[in-house]
């Protein structure tokens, strides 16, 4: 028997205590909070805070916004495959301090080849540092309870923007770009590489533990057993993979542009930027409820259907993004909106590794994410490009909306998760 078939009524905790795979947890939980907050969801502050204090165009910091998933997209390939190679603190320290060079160097982005660079090296940071690696030694801890361990984990991407979102704007406003960027940066890897250093481990063999405590299971020779799924090159060709990836294509475009935008909307609706740093912590607070409520669901619901109705609940949000005026009506989106963004970056890595398996996870994750990644980048700019053209956002939302639903069908043509599994 493997070790994912074990009884499911056994403890998850081996004789002395608590199954280390939940200090992976947690540890993965506080790195994301920190990195997130500082990275990802500081987009939007740093596109405001260019437009307003260096003189760049809107547009021409969406465009600029997209080299960021690009870079990060494509240093994703390389993360996936060191992952599997290296010790993964090494990984997580070197994209710890790939982004907080970037951070620091933002008081002194004046020309637009030093804005397209601080994004690049930004976006590099953020795939060595934050979902990949994460996500990937979770699921590496886990079978049984691996949708609630990483919907504990990845908490910490919608966390991140809740505590740090009103302090980046906070500190940009009162000392300027140029030295919060600084304070920023320190932040940031003090609260990612000592934590790695000092918890992280690979994966339960490390340790001689196997998956969710169980017992290790041994072949004849008295060696742990090798994860099993599908072969990284099985899994690119399947249908599965091709139509999943297109779903998240178009559904993460659409979202990632509603983020990069999302504090600029609201502050030119309301005008006010505490309010929309209030906008901004509601939709992250939203995500860590819709992607906690997630984590239960899952026990009961299947994954798909899950994805599709957070799917229908994105297009929706996005078309009353598009005509939300007031603070009140404003908010309420700005919920809805969480509920899918944290639910849609948790369902990604946990639907790959139920389809695949852990084989080649990394791999298979790191491609995916970086077709999707580099998809994103289109999302900024493409709402930056239809403000200007069509003197707003309304237009620009409604066309996102259409993307999601593009992404509904997509998922819905891609037939069951497990088909490569159970055919094995």
């Amino acid at each position: 028997m493997s070790a994912g078939s074990a009884s499911p009524d056994r403890e998850d905790r081996p004789k002395g205590g608590l199954f280390y795979g939940w200090y992976i947890v947690a540890t993965v939980f506080f790195m994301q909070t920190v990195s997130c907050g500082l990275i990802f969801y500081n987009l939007s502050i740093f596109l405001k805070a260019f437009v307003s204090q260096s003189g760049f165009s809107v547009s021409a910091v969406s465009s600029a916004t997209a080299s960021f998933f690009v870079a990060g997209g494509v240093a994703g390939l390389g993360v996936g495959w060191l992952m599997d190679r290296y010790d993964p603190r090494i990984i997580i320290t070197f994209g710890a301090f790939c982004a907080a060079t970037a951070l620091a160097s933002a008081g002194h982005v004046h020309e637009l080849w030093q804005l397209y660079a601080f994004y690049v090296l930004f976006g590099i940071g953020n795939a060595a540092v934050a979902v990949i690696p994460g996500t990937t030694i979770v699921a590496r801890w886990f079978n049984r309870q691996r949708s609630r361990a990483i919907a504990y984990a990845s908490t910490g991407l919608s966390l991140g923007g809740i505590v740090f979102t009103p302090i980046s704007v906070t500190l940009i406003q009162r000392i300027g770009l140029g030295e919060a960027s600084y304070w920023l940066a320190l932040v940031l890897v003090l609260g990612t590489v000592p934590i790695s250093w000092f918890f992280l481990r690979p994966d339960p063999a490390s340790m001689g533990l196997a998956p969710d405590g169980d017992a290790p299971v041994l072949d004849a020779d008295g060696r742990m057993l090798a994860p099993d799924g599908i072969s990284f090159a099985d899994a690119v060709r399947s249908r599965f993979f091709v139509l999943f990836t297109t779903a998240y294509v178009f559904s993460m475009m659409a979202q990632v542009g509603s983020l990069a935008h999302q504090f600029r909307l609201v502050s030119s609706r309301t005008g006010d930027d505490h309010i929309a740093a209030w906008a901004v912590s509601v939709m992250a607070a939203a995500s860590i409820t819709g992607r906690l409520v997630g984590g239960s669901v899952l026990s009961r619901v299947s994954s798909k259907r899950y994805l599709q109705g957070v799917f229908v609940l994105q297009a929706l949000s996005f078309t009353l993004f598009a005509f939300a005026e007031g603070v009140t009506a404003l908010m309420i989106v700005s919920a809805m909106f969480g509920a899918t963004v944290g639910n849609m970056q948790m369902m990604q890595p946990l639907i790959m590794a139920e389809a695949f398996g852990l084989k080649a996870y990394a791999r298979i994750l790191s491609l995916a994410q970086m077709i999707t990644t580099c998809a994103n980048a289109a999302g900024p700019a493409l709402i930056g490009l239809i403000y200007e053209r069509a003197g707003g956002y309304q237009p620009a939302y409604l066309l996102i909306a259409f993307a999601s639903v593009i992404g509904i069908v997509s998922l819905t043509a891609a037939g069951p998760v497990r088909a490569l599994i159970d055919k094995r």
